[in-house]
């Protein structure tokens, strides 16, 4: 292949590739999130891992790795850091020793508590921003994942 093959290969997978444009919308994403909670001292990730977690029972980190798209031991790793500052309890399934199960804390819940209408304000800044309608996009995503 010549340079020039070459080069219209990558015009091309620049200009259309979906999994390219997934990912940096994902980054601009999380970085405009990651500013808006900065005063909280969270990131968007850690947001939507205690938002994992806001459920009438403990989940277990199966079900968080599920619902995030995660391995658990990625899981695992994220929530250190917020059972270090006392926002997230882990402790063992009482159904499954061998699991182990994921709560917010009252100081977890009170964090999400005010960062959720942080969230609402950039939430409605991004979607008035969009040239296509959300919900539309939200469907493909949702079919793609």
């Amino acid at each position: 292949m010549s340079n020039a093959a070459d080069y219209a290969a990558t015009l091309l997978v620049r200009d259309t590739c979906l999994c390219l444009h997934a990912q940096r919308a994902a980054r601009a994403l999380a970085r405009r999130f990651d500013e808006a909670f900065r005063p909280l001292g969270i990131t968007s990730g850690q947001y939507s891992l205690l938002h994992s977690l806001n459920r009438p029972a403990p989940p277990t980190l199966g079900q968080v790795a599920e619902v995030l798209a995660m391995d658990r031991s990625t899981v695992t790793a994220n929530l250190k850091p917020l059972e270090r500052r006392g926002l997230v309890a882990v402790g063992v399934d009482p159904e499954d020793r061998r699991g182990r199960r994921a709560a917010l804390t009252e100081a977890g819940r009170a964090l999400l508590a005010q960062a959720t209408p942080i969230w609402i304000e950039e939430h409605r800044r991004v979607e008035a921003e969009m040239t296509v309608e959300p919900e539309t996009l939200r469907a493909g995503l949702r079919a793609i994942a």
